[in-house]
């Protein structure tokens, strides 16, 4: 089994997900502010708990997966960000790539939260995988993870529909390790 990372920021620690987060995990994902740009419909307990083990088991196949995003302050789990290779069926197809997403929980926007976490984990995946190229998947309206993608060198190269709603694709070519 690859050993998740621990990356310790300011702020934040980018951990292995434990089962005793699972509440909160189900807890953002039934958040209709969290969902309105994830597929546009609050999680199930069952749809979360499915994308919990998603982000759990991509670790064995891959090598990188995503984070549990911890508040070093209060402990608190409040987020995920990090990589998979979801195997969407979209054109263009993002397999082969290192596909990066990132969730806050609301209580804890406006803080930079996201733009710290995404920078750990875009530093780690640069480092660990420089070849790789890095995408997002971005709704057209979401215009706070548009600005955070592009402040770390997301560029759009695509429109396309996913779903039947509106995305870009975001594309960060191979960076050179640290």
């Amino acid at each position: 089994m690859q050993r998740v990372p621990i990356i310790e920021t300011e702020r934040l620690l980018l951990r292995p997900y434990r089962r005793d987060d699972f509440p909160a995990y189900g807890a953002l994902f039934a958040d209709e502010e969290v969902t309105r740009y994830a597929g546009g419909v609050p999680y199930s307990r069952e749809q979360s708990w499915t994308r919990f083990l998603r982000q759990v088991g991509m670790w064995h196949y891959f090598g990188f997966g995503f984070f549990a995003i911890q508040d070093k302050a209060s402990g608190a789990f409040i987020g995920e960000a990090g990589f998979h290779d979801a195997h969407r069926q979209i054109t263009p197809s993002l397999e082969g790539t290192m596909e990066m997403g990132w969730a806050i929980s609301p209580r804890n926007h406006g803080r930079g939260l996201a733009t710290e976490a995404v920078t750990a984990a875009l530093a780690w995946g640069d480092r660990e995988f420089p070849a790789l190229k890095k995408t997002c998947l971005i709704e057209t309206g979401n215009e706070a993870s548009i600005r955070v993608a592009m402040k770390h060198g997301f560029r759009e190269f695509w429109r396309t529909t996913y779903h039947g709603r509106p995305m870009i694709l975001f594309e960060r070519r191979p960076q050179t390790a640290a």
